[in-house]
């Protein structure tokens, strides 16, 4: 049987940090409030488009495996914050890459893209369909984010990680996952404003208002993530005390601590970053995932049990099996710009350009422009 083994890994993280303090600033919280109900301390905020850090994440992956850009066969980027909807992001990184015979698709469920990407791309390793797949998973949440909401504004924050798959003999990469999707609860978590449809309901593109239903989600996901955990479990045959190492999405600190006592893992299993870089949607497993190996959570052989949820409300557990190698065969110098403007003074950008932005669409409104749209 051919397996698809993960030979390549890198992950980018832009450099400005949005602490929990700088949140304060603008929003009627602070430090403890925040670290109380999430985890959280920081998060990263993004001076280049999405599509730029992925890049970089990619070729460190690519180097990590060894390998070139001509190598890669497919290109998958997950995402639900991409850059451009037509032509797709996958294509972005696929043509900086030089990955000139491969083929390139996007796909979004929300903070489960990865994932779900991971599944697609071992699926066609498997199938003979594919050799090499680059896997992406990046956000760039703060340009979408509705930052005077302090429900959501807390929680999010940018990045990307990346995996290389190749097909091998030895059994390595998924073993077995479960994907599955509470479409019924779809609404409790939505960006108004991301999509063609909002500007009959009053909000136009990139006006964002966020529903989120704090409570349900939190139920929800914990429900997913450990039912989901339980099934790849049960039917690889394995236990916990099987498992090395649990990589989940860090959705925030107090859904990762009920899932793993759901699952039965001991705090000493689970691997976190949720303090440092908070929620980053469909880029904070694969970047945990990066992060584990570099600090030697992740051994040889390792079997990783990695848990994810998102918006769709969508749901993942995948275990993998690790390979012989941890450190890369190469290393690529590839790296972000410097940022001209701090995380703070970033975000106080985006929020004064939703200002106006409101103010312009007000003013078209009271003109009687766009009357359907109230």
């Amino acid at each position: 049987m051919t397996h698809a083994a993960i030979t390549g890994w890198g992950k980018c993280l832009p450099p400005n940090i949005l602490t929990n303090d700088d949140l304060s600033t603008f929003l009627p919280t602070d430090d403890a409030w925040i670290t109380s109900r999430t985890g959280m301390k920081e998060r990263r905020i993004s001076h280049v488009p999405g599509i730029e850090l992925a890049i970089v994440a990619a070729r460190r992956a690519i180097a990590c495996a060894g390998l070139s850009g001509a190598d890669i066969d497919l290109v998958i980027y997950g995402s639900c914050s991409n850059d451009e909807t037509v032509p797709n992001s996958a294509s972005g990184v696929q043509a900086r890459i030089g990955a000139t015979r491969a083929a390139a698709f996007d796909v979004n469920t929300a903070c489960t893209s990865f994932m779900y990407g991971l599944t697609i791309g071992t699926s066609l390793i498997r199938s003979g369909v594919m050799k090499n797949v680059l896997v992406i998973g990046v956000e760039l949440i703060s340009q979408y984010m509705d930052w005077d909401n302090r429900n959501v504004a807390v929680l999010f924050g940018d990045g990307a990680g990346a995996v290389v798959l190749q097909a091998s003999d030895q059994e390595s990469g998924v073993l077995c996952e479960k994907l599955q999707c509470y479409a019924d609860s779809r609404s409790i978590l939505r960006v108004r404003g991301m999509g063609t449809m909002y500007a009959n309901l009053g909000v136009p593109f990139g006006q964002t208002r966020w529903d989120f239903d704090g409570q349900e989600i939190f139920r929800r996901a914990v429900e997913g993530m450990s039912e989901a955990s339980l099934d790849v479990m049960s039917r690889a045959d394995v236990t916990m005390d099987d498992i090395d190492l649990v990589v989940p999405h860090q959705a925030n600190l107090r859904i990762i601590e009920a899932v793993a006592k759901r699952a039965g893992a001991t705090p000493d299993k689970v691997f976190l970053t949720v303090a440092k870089y908070g929620n980053m949607s469909s880029a904070t497993t694969p970047v945990a995932l990066v992060e584990a190996v570099e600090v030697g959570r992740v051994k040889p052989k390792s079997l990783i049990l990695m848990p994810a949820f998102g918006g769709g409300l969508t749901l993942s557990a995948h275990l993998l099996r690790w390979g012989d190698r941890v450190t890369p065969i190469n290393i690529s110098d590839a790296e972000l710009p410097p940022s001209p403007k701090t995380a703070l003074q970033i975000v106080m950008d985006i929020r004064e350009q939703k200002r106006v932005g409101a103010e312009v669409v007000e003013r078209f409104l009271e003109l009687g422009y766009a009357e359907d749209a109230r």
